[in-house]
Parts: C-alpha cells; sequence; structure tokens
C-alpha cells in the first residue's frame, strides 16, 4: 500500500479524492458504509416484494402450482449461471484495481457488462413467448390454446370475471367412442401468479439495467486509466450492488420456476 493510502500530504492533490475526506482510505471507507446502507434498504424494497410471493403462495397454493407449468426452467437455469459467473467477474475486477492490472479490470467489467446483457436478452425471450401467449397479469390475462396445451391444461370453466365458459363437445375416437378431456382446467385465478411473476422478475430486471448503466460508465473511467490500488472505490461499490442483484435473483428462480 502507498502512502497516500495511508493518509498523507500528497493524498490531498490526488486527482479522485475529494477535499471533504482526509486521505483515500478515508473515502473508501466512507463510501463502503454508503453502499452497504443503500443495499439494506433495496433488501427491505424487495422483501415486500417476498412477502407478498409468501402470503398468495400460502393462500392459493394452487395457483402457482398451475403457474409454473407455463415457465420454461431451461432458460431460468442458464440465466442462474449467467448471473452467478458475472459475480465472478464483477468481484475480479475489484481485484484487478487493487492490482494495478489495467488490461485486466477493462476485460472483467466488459465480461460483466456481457453477461449482464444476455441476461436482459433471455428475459426479452421469456417475456415475448409471456406476451405471445397471452400470459399476461390481472384483465389482460388471456392464454392461447397453444400455451394451454403445452402446460397440459384446457380452457377454465369460469372466467376471470366469474361467467360460465361452454366447453367444447368431448372428441370422439376413430371407433366412435367419445374421449373425455381429463386435463385441468385453468384457474381463473392464474392471473395472480403473473402478476407476482412479472413484478418481481421486472423490477430485478430494473435493476439489472442500472447495474449494466453504471458498469458502462466504469468501462469508460477505466479505459481512460481512472483507477488504482488506492483509488478503487467505484469498481467495488458497484461489484456489491451487482452481487445483490445475483443473490435476489438466486432466490426468485426456484421460487418461481422449481417450487411446484
Amino acid at each position: 500500500m502507498s502512502t497516500a493510502a495511508h493518509g498523507g500530504h500528497d493524498d490531498h492533490h490526488a486527482p479522485f479524492l475529494a477535499h471533504h475526506f482526509e486521505d483515500h482510505g478515508h473515502q473508501f471507507d466512507s463510501g463502503k458504509l454508503g453502499i452497504w446502507a443503500f443495499l439494506g434498504q433495496e433488501l427491505l424494497f424487495f422483501s415486500g416484494l417476498f412477502c407478498a410471493y409468501v402470503i398468495y403462495r400460502g393462500n392459493h397454493p394452487e395457483i402457482f402450482l398451475q403457474g409454473s407449468h407455463f415457465l420454461d426452467v431451461k432458460w431460468g437455469a442458464v440465466n442462474t449461471c449467467v448471473l452467478i459467473f458475472s459475480s465472478l467477474t464483477a468481484a475480479w475486477s475489484v481485484r484487478c484495481a487493487q492490482l494495478n492490472n489495467q488490461k485486466g479490470l477493462i476485460l472483467t467489467i466488459a465480461l460483466t457488462i456481457a453477461c449482464a446483457f444476455g441476461f436482459m436478452g433471455i428475459k426479452y425471450v421469456e417475456y415475448s413467448h409471456k406476451i405471445h401467449d397471452g400470459l399476461l397479469p390481472g384483465k389482460y390475462f388471456n392464454p392461447s390454446a397453444q400455451a394451454l396445451e403445452k402446460a397440459g391444461l384446457k380452457v377454465p370453466a369460469v372466467n376471470i370475471d366469474g361467467s360460465i365458459v361452454a366447453e367444447p363437445a368431448p372428441a370422439a375416437s376413430e371407433g366412435g367412442e367419445v374421449v373425455q378431456d381429463t386435463r385441468e382446467p385453468v384457474n381463473r385465478r392464474l392471473h395472480i401468479f403473473f402478476s407476482v411473476y412479472f413484478m418481481m422478475t421486472g423490477l430485478h430486471g430494473i435493476h439489472v439495467v442500472a447495474g449494466i448503466l453504471v458498469y458502462l460508465w466504469l468501462l469508460k473511467r477505466a479505459i481512460r486509466g481512472d483507477f488504482n490500488s488506492d483509488y478503487y472505490g467505484p469498481i467495488d461499490f458497484t461489484a456489491l450492488y451487482w452481487h445483490l442483484v445475483d443473490l435476489v435473483w438466486i432466490y426468485l428462480f426456484p421460487m418461481l420456476y422449481l417450487i411446484h
């Protein structure tokens, strides 16, 4: 660690040391306290959604059982791997800054950004399928026949508004024998599941986009050579934020995709 990092006269002439801090160590510790306070309120923010999930799932377990049939576990698992790898590159970028490894810093930040874009690309594919199949929240919930068939369900006997739906007549086999449709009808409250799904994954996606914007800013500064072993606070603080984004998804994936 250089003399400047422990505080000294030269520290006050450092280009990225704010005038109200004694030295780089003081500035870093203050920033670390600030980011932890921010992450604490983010946890409280997401905890409200997790509580809503627990309440709705406890009151209507059959809704979440049906809703999970419409989600693609494969894409959810791929996104989980992508975010876990991005947490590795985010942590690696901090170490590169501490070691004055500018090339490594630029590479790891770029990899983190690429993973974030990959995550959002997969969410775009998932959202597009949901919208195309009419799997939307509230009054917009209108599942297509293809989506129902894929999930092993049939048209509900009752609409969301309570009106009766006339079920199609039983199909007849080649021998003339009537074949009853034994599939379970779609629960008329299934729109609640997709309200929870879009709210939780959508809010998480907004945090991913925010992380992308911050990392693009850091990449620009890293290319310019702003960071070194004395000044790497923004890299460290952003990595902590990114770890929280990763952690939230690690909970969302099993809650929405895996728990039946």
